[in-house]
């Protein structure tokens, strides 16, 4: 019989009637274990769900599956209530998406929007309400591999991203059966891991946590996010799962939050680890009263440690109530009471939605590629190229096929086959990732002399970026190094693909005699097709790095928004702030991108030159492309704030947009700065103005050469609160 409840009455009334086992139960979530993302596994038996002991499932998708463990739930079980089931789909689920580290290049929310709104329809067919997605940590350190899941160094390009997923995952009502909600995740400040050594610890100043890392997830809180899941770490002492100040005092009290809070897997349990709490029981009440709602995979942490708990008088029942209230209420909002099998619709889409998936791959796939160098027009490949190697452990865009599989169909290949139908095409191998042969070595090198062209894929595989995947040197290893020396030896134009999920420290070697090169990331399902229209010039690529490139190791953490120093770097001067060995600057900075347009800048001015508490001043910039064909130019919008109380990094972004021109064609760019944008935290760390002078620069990407400057007031009363 299907339950009715779900109203604020029949959610109380529900709570009323449970055991205090039922309400724990509400609070454990459990893995299916058809997909292992952590060290802790566990058996799900009909049992535990007709008994009430579990709330939801991670890990079980399918609609048959979901169906009839719903089933022993809403029929089967004292109370009738349903489960909700639970996935990590980070760039989507029957249509792959571009990694989202790369999809964040196209500096487009609408597409951001576009790709989870397919991922969550697509999730609602297989039975999923809730994605573990987007995550929006803010990420300064490339040696850290979770980078790959999130949307780079920039707080607000987080936000952002942040908000365009939430759109797409939630919808515009959780009830719709094409919606499944979203989970920020990890709150906070898991991307400044110490050395980028992962689940390490995270010791950053107050100023540092709230200016940066907490901001995108006060915007998702704003926006109505369903869940917030907070990271493994430990936070200047404190555990975040335990840290009751931040999720409680800032993130529930403050901002007002008011939806679920999940752990992260096995982190309730792991508080015994960090050394905060002495067993199970001590765990789940520090993690409790934190404000976390549901304990994923803890090892029995609330299942047997809260009536434990509440025995010794560690958490109070009103405490596990509103944390049963809360995970009621969610199942409510997406409609399970009224419907519990509303997200178990027939699995396949149509032929033509599923055309539609793929054409949208397509374009995120295109649309994230950024063109790091193109030395004399090295790209567009010639229509008529006559021979074409393509070459590479990468050009299947996996990294680990054995030497016996070399003859295979090869993405890369192929995609250039389709766009280049009348190119004479070759492949191989030339080495693993992580391990040459010489061989396939002396194979690589003899194919490179007899082409005319050298596509040469390199870079990391899918397991060496993401969860558990720090590197100490995150660049190119020793045997594509070698490979990439040999093509290179045959005097051949070669273009480099990289495939990764992380920036990568390049050999000043191969960006000097590389023809051109290409930051790929791991594009998703289209990624043949879409590497041959940008290779062939199908389509003029526009990525734009959220993320600065570093020259070398040892610059990490390098990003655009620094603070001044009072000894900012001269040459000619010893005592400041400079590298003996080597530049400040990164190799391809935050916004970096090329065209096989010219695009060039001018004309910025503004529309008033002071301005007071609650105006704003519009910013026009004018965009000519040169030519040789139509594209895309992406725009910054930078401030500096010229005297202040607490000093400002020397560039804050505070917008960005685009503009498509046709060869020759010129357009205006416009911006809207307000006030509140002009915010910052004083020295209580309280939001606040200050009247003064302000920098506005635009241009291309955050190096210093090539912005375009103007100047305005701000004209308020001395220390006036935002």
């Amino acid at each position: 019989m299907m339950a009715q409840h779900g109203g604020d009455s029949e959610i109380e009334g529900l709570i009323a009637r449970m055991t205090l086992a039922e309400k724990v139960g509400q609070l454990t979530m459990l893995s299916g274990d058809l997909v292992k993302t952590g060290p802790v596994t566990t058996t799900v038996t009909a049992e535990a769900i007709t008994s009430g002991r579990i709330g939801s499932l991670l890990n079980v998708w399918g609609p048959e599956r979901v169906r009839e463990i719903q089933r022993l739930a809403v029929e089967e079980s004292r109370l009738k209530i349903p489960l909700f089931f639970s996935l990590d789909v980070l760039h989507g689920l029957n249509t792959v998406f571009p990694v989202p580290f790369g999809e964040g290049c196209a500096f487009d929310p609408e597409l951001w929007e576009k790709t989870a709104r397919v991922a969550a329809e697509e999730c609602a067919r297989e039975g999923i309400d809730l994605t573990f997605a987007p995550m929006i940590d803010v990420a300064r350190d490339p040696r850290w591999g979770r980078i790959v899941e999130g949307p780079g160094e920039d707080a607000l390009v987080a936000a952002r991203v942040a908000l365009a997923k939430l759109r797409g995952f939630q919808g515009a009502n959780l009830t719709d059966a094409g919606s499944i909600a979203a989970t920020v995740k990890h709150l906070a400040a898991y991307g400044a891991v110490r050395a980028g050594r992962e689940y390490t610890s995270v010791d950053i100043s107050e100023r540092l946590l709230h200016e940066v890392y907490l901001p995108p997830f006060r915007a998702a809180v704003e926006a109505g996010i369903a869940a917030i899941m907070p990271a493994f770490i430990d936070l200047n002492g404190t555990p975040m799962t335990a840290n009751a100040r931040v999720l409680n005092d800032i993130v529930r009290r403050q901002w007002g939050f008011s939806g679920v809070m999940v752990s992260d897997y096995g982190a309730v349990a792991e508080l015994i680890v960090h050394g905060v709490a002495r067993d199970l029981t001590e765990a789940a009440a520090l993690a409790l009263n934190a404000g976390v709602d549901i304990d994923m995979m803890g090892n029995g942490a609330y299942g047997d440690g809260l009536p434990q708990a509440l025995e010794r008088g560690l958490v109070t029942i009103e405490t596990i109530d509103a944390s049963v209230r809360r995970v009621l209420t969610l199942k409510a909002k997406l409609g399970l009471f009224a419907d519990p099998y509303r997200r178990c619709g027939p699995a396949r889409a149509a032929a033509e939605t599923r055309k539609a998936r793929r054409a949208l791959a397509r374009e995120a796939a295109c649309r994230s590629v950024v063109l790091l160098t193109n030395r004399d027009g090295a790209l567009p490949l010639r229509a008529g190229a006559d021979r074409i190697a393509v070459i590479g452990p990468l050009a299947d865009g996996k990294g680990d096929a054995p030497q016996a599989q070399d003859k295979r169909a090869i993405v890369v290949r192929d995609g250039l086959h389709a766009a280049l139908p009348k190119a004479t095409l070759a492949f191989a191998q030339g080495c693993l990732v992580e391990r040459g042969n010489r061989a396939a070595l002396t194979e690589a090198r003899a194919l490179a002399r007899d082409s005319d062209t050298v596509v040469l894929c390199l870079g990391e595989t899918m397991g060496m970026s993401g969860e558990a995947s720090s590197r100490t040197h995150p660049g190119l290893t020793e045997a594509q190094c070698a490979l990439a020396r040999a093509v290179l030896a045959q005097g051949k134009p070669v273009i480099v693909l990289l495939f990764s999920g992380r920036p990568l420290v390049l050999p000043d070697w191969l960006v000097a005699k590389a023809g051109a090169i290409l930051a790929v990331w791991f594009p998703g399902d289209a990624a043949g097709e879409a590497i041959g229209d940008v290779l062939s010039g199908h389509v003029n690529p526009g990525g734009r790095l959220t993320m600065s490139w570093p020259v070398d190791v040892g610059q990490i953490p390098v990003f655009f928004a620094e603070r001044p120093t009072g000894r900012p770097p001269l040459p000619e001067e010893h005592y400041s702030s400079k590298y003996l060995d080597m530049p400040n600057e990164p190799r391809f900075a935050f916004g970096h991108g090329l065209s096989y347009s010219r695009f060039t800048l001018d004309g910025l001015r503004l529309d008033r030159a002071a301005i007071g508490a609650g105006d704003t001043v519009e910013i026009a910039v004018d965009v000519t492309n040169h030519g040789p064909c139509a594209g895309e130019e992406m725009v910054f919008l930078f401030v500096r704030d010229l005297i202040s109380s607490i000093t400002r990094p020397a560039l804050e972004l505070k917008d960005f947009g685009k503009i498509a021109l046709a060869a020759g064609a010129r357009g205006t760019l416009r911006f809207r700065l307000g006030t509140d944008d002009l915010r910052f935290l004083g020295p209580d760390l309280r939001p606040m103005l200050e009247a003064g002078a302000f920098d506005i620069l635009v241009g291309q990407s955050a190096r210093a050469e090539g912005l375009l400057q103007a100047r305005f007031d701000l004209v308020v009363a001395a220390g006036k609160v935002a």
